[in-house]
């Protein structure tokens, strides 16, 4: 198989695994922050097996790589608790779509976080990405829940965006296995108090009847499926990443449909043809400007 397309496969399946995240959220009835940990918990000691198994790093040191790391974590914390939070008032569509203006967030930092000129092509796509977002939004009133599930999504999408360009600077030097292991293993360590937020008995009986899909949530959506995410960012920007990340509100669309039964309305047609659109635009863009290199 071509080096290119494994790439974009690698990336394709990150996306998909990783739009389950909505309806587990919603699925799983604990608290943000006991859902956080939890699924923290289980992807940190899948991967550290992995990494064991594989005969790869756990350690990188106390250098400014792990002060990167730590800030990054915190960001990434802040990005799933506002998220998390988010669909807790809202559906899975809106939840997932607000988030996903990140890519116009991200083409407006990336270039001045790594120290790059803007890139009109770049700006204009994500402005094209984030149009159909803005379509597939229904109508909502300005007082009631979901107002604050979309302002929560959007402080998610600015906390993801600064995380991911963190990262970047970072992917060069460790495996991104060994990156989201360290974020996964931190966040677990420092947010288990949150287990004695509210009626403890009650979180602990709510782990064990509902390990099921908090296993599927650690293992696949955070372990495989961020652990690709991040993989690739060795091989694209993290704009194109974010773009071609688009895709994620109409998976999560879909599989909220089939878990939860939860029906968009029809500018979910008009508003994922538009994202597939600048999906598609931005891919073939970034393979020619490989080919190039």
């Amino acid at each position: 198989m071509d080096k290119r397309i494994f790439q974009f496969l690698q990336l394709g399946m990150a996306i998909l695994v990783m739009s389950s995240s909505g309806t587990l959220a919603r699925y799983i009835h604990l608290s943000p922050e006991v859902i956080i940990w939890a699924r923290c918990a289980v992807g940190a000691v899948a991967l550290f097996i992995f990494l064991k198994l594989a005969g790869m790093p756990t350690y990188i040191g106390w250098g400014k790589s792990f002060r990167m790391i730590v800030i990054s974590t915190v960001l990434m914390a802040g990005h799933w608790i506002a998220y998390f939070y988010g669909l807790k008032f809202t559906s899975v569509a809106i939840g997932m779509l607000s988030l996903h203006t990140y890519p116009v967030i991200t083409a407006l930092l990336e270039p001045v976080m790594m120290g790059h000129k803007h890139k009109m092509t770049d700006i204009l796509i994500a402005v094209l990405a984030f149009s159909g977002v803005f379509f597939l939004v229904p109508e909502f009133d300005l007082n009631n829940d979901i107002t604050l599930g979309i302002v929560c999504g959007v402080v998610s999408a600015v906390f993801y965006s600064v995380r991911n360009i963190m990262l970047k600077q970072n992917i060069t030097e460790h495996s991104g296995i060994t990156l989201m292991y360290y974020q996964l293993l931190i966040i677990a360590l420092f947010m288990w108090p949150v287990l004695y937020i509210g009626d403890f008995g009650a979180n602990i009986t709510g782990l064990t009847v509902q390990w099921q899909p908090l296993l599927v949530l650690g293992l696949a959506t955070t372990a495989l499926g961020h652990t690709l995410f991040v993989m690739s960012f060795r091989y694209f920007s993290i704009t194109a990443i974010s773009i071609m990340s688009s895709m994620t509100p109409l998976c999560g669309i879909i599989i909220g449909y089939l878990v939860l039964v939860e029906v968009p309305e029809g500018k979910v047609l008009l508003g994922g043809a538009i994202i597939l659109a600048s999906v598609v635009i931005e891919s073939i863009r970034a393979s020619r400007i490989e080919v190039r290199r």
